[in-house]
């Protein structure tokens, strides 16, 4: 994963770092809400996790970016908000810190 790519998600204020990891911000939990609301109103059949994100990825950016930065977005925020989705990881290193 692109560590430039991580920084500019960071700059555009839709990541940011807690306790040395990558959390989303509330501006891209909106995002996500919103293209999540989309699909689901078009009665989207998929499941593929970069569908939406990609979504939220134009909302934001609009025409601003092309189709590789587009799929290094995706690719760097497809971890991220997998982990965001499944809270153990994070309940985990709150119960025991350092650890």
């Amino acid at each position: 994963m692109s560590t430039e790519v991580l920084r500019r998600l960071e700059g555009d204020g839709l990541l940011r770092s807690e306790a040395e990891v990558r959390r989303t911000t509330r501006r891209w939990q909106a995002a996500m809400a919103r293209a999540a609301f989309r699909l689901y109103g078009e009665s989207d059949p998929h499941s593929d996790l970069r569908v939406p994100i990609a979504l939220a990825f134009v909302e934001i950016y609009g025409d601003a970016i092309d189709e590789a930065e587009m799929a290094s977005l995706v690719e760097a925020m497809l971890p991220i908000e997998h982990a965001e989705l499944d809270p153990r990881g994070h309940i985990e290193r709150v119960l025991r810190p350092g650890v």
